[in-house]
């Protein structure tokens, strides 16, 4: 099957069956034998269109007398393909994308190759024109960004319109990919140094650039990272994929060896195996999550890794356990949030609703009460989101400590990150100011 094809799968999937592009994606791609080079077209695609669907759509109507809302599923996506190379790719000709699309359509649906074929040839010849859009009001900004416009409002209101379109820009740009390495291998190695040197030659043996990242001794910056999962390194359980903002949880939360951690949202496990990687796979980690596939997730993940020191435990952790009330060392709070912070992994996030995003705080506020009551007196509970938005990031923690006078801020003193740690407890970060995903994480101690 065509690299072509196979995104129109994918989007279509998206589009009509509302599935996640990642899965959707690898899913679509685990199925077809193709090349590392058609694998890279049909993901350059798949993202170029979800992540600019808006602004590709307003081009279309510009020059479309039946707007896209009214358009069916097949043609619309294959028009919105058609128009990504043409606005977005300069290495794909215009008469080739054109071709393609319509030769596409024709398969499908042959009443509506005509239709396409005009549509596409309107934007080859005024691209120039309609793609041209003053960053000047909130509609402008989001169609040009392709956000629902609420998204936008929200921003200017938090943070002003110069702030906001830095942070969005940031969002539109290609993420790095970082690694943690797992430190529980070191012991079949003479040092730590010596396993992370190890690490390196097996993946520049794969021509995968890897380097350092400053303040993260198990991080690693690669590239030209492809197929992850056949990767030695990766089956082994050497690797993981992780990106340093969600590295910086369980560097905050700093777990001793021997300790008992909680993580009450942990699907898919990054966070609770980085933490029982830092305890050398001593003490207990409790991994709980709301979904039995999740938790399977989390199992696999361990298993791959080989920690023995993670328990998977299903649970909703909006509803009080009275068993686990002050039995807990460490306790994760990693509420289910807005994602507003890792828009450039998951672009679907730009679509989301207003109304699916008003109730999140309230259901954030539960579950930081329900973990607070699990931590021991003198232990530590973290609270993190990966958003920006202050009404679930700051906005919650000020609440819950006007509530209870029994937790108060802990400095962040561990870990060394520029201009990013706030002496009073909590961290935010913005993806304009580092090359980290937008992140906020918040430490506190029982007294």
């Amino acid at each position: 099957m065509s690299a072509r094809k196979i995104a129109y799968k994918v989007l279509m999937d998206i589009e009509i069956n509302k599935n996640y592009s990642n899965i959707s994606l690898n899913s679509h791609l685990d199925k077809e034998n193709i090349d590392d080079r058609d694998r890279g077209l049909v993901t350059e695609l798949v993202y170029g269109v979800i992540e600019n669907k808006r602004y590709i759509d307003y081009m279309i109507n510009k020059v479309s007398k039946i707007k896209v809302r009214k358009m069916e599923h097949s043609v619309k996506t294959i028009l919105r393909m058609g128009v990504y190379q043409l606005v977005f790719l300069d290495r794909v000709a215009d008469y080739a994308a054109i071709n393609e699309s319509v030769n596409m359509m024709k398969k499908i649906d042959k009443k509506s190759s005509n239709f396409v074929n005009a549509v596409l040839r309107n934007v080859s010849r005024q691209k120039e024109e309609i793609s041209k859009i003053k960053e000047d009001t909130a509609d402008n900004i989001a169609i040009k960004y392709s956000y629902e416009k609420w998204i936008v409002d929200r921003l200017i209101k938090e943070y002003g319109k110069e702030k906001t379109k830095s942070i969005i820009k940031a969002l539109d740009e290609k993420p790095k990919l970082y690694i943690r390495v797992n430190k529980t291998k070191s012991n079949r190695h003479k040092n730590y140094e010596d396993m992370l040197d190890f690490v390196i030659s097996n993946l520049e043996a794969d021509q995968i650039v890897a380097k350092r990242v400053e303040g993260f001794d198990e991080a690693l910056e690669v590239e030209n990272f492809k197929n992850i999962e056949k990767n030695i390194m990766f089956r082994k359980g050497y690797i993981s994929i992780q990106d340093i903002s969600s590295m910086m949880v369980a560097k905050v939360l700093d777990p001793k060896e021997g300790s008992r951690v909680l993580d009450l949202c942990a699907a898919p496990g990054g966070k609770s195996t980085h933490i029982a990687e830092m305890m050398n796979n001593t003490g207990k980690v409790l991994s709980q999550d709301i979904y039995d596939h999740k938790i399977k997730l989390i199992d696999g993940y361990s298993k791959r890794l080989g920690l023995k020191n993670i328990i998977s435990e299903k649970s909703d952790a909006t509803v009080l356990n009275d068993e686990y009330i002050e039995k807990f060392d460490y306790v994760l709070s990693d509420v289910p949030c807005s994602g507003m912070g890792i828009v450039r992994r998951k672009p679907e996030i730009k679509y989301k609703s207003e109304e699916d995003v008003n109730n999140l705080p309230d259901i954030q506020m539960d579950i930081l009460k329900n973990a607070s009551k699990y931590v021991k007196k003198g232990g530590i509970l973290l609270y993190s989101t990966c958003t920006m938005f202050k009404e679930e990031n700051i906005d919650i923690i000020k609440r819950f400590l006007e509530e209870n006078k029994n937790f108060t801020l802990e400095p962040i003193n561990n870990i060394e990150i520029k201009d990013k740690i706030s002496d009073s407890g909590y961290v935010n970060i913005y993806p304009d100011e580092s090359d980290m995903d937008g992140f906020f994480i918040c430490k506190m101690k029982k007294i």
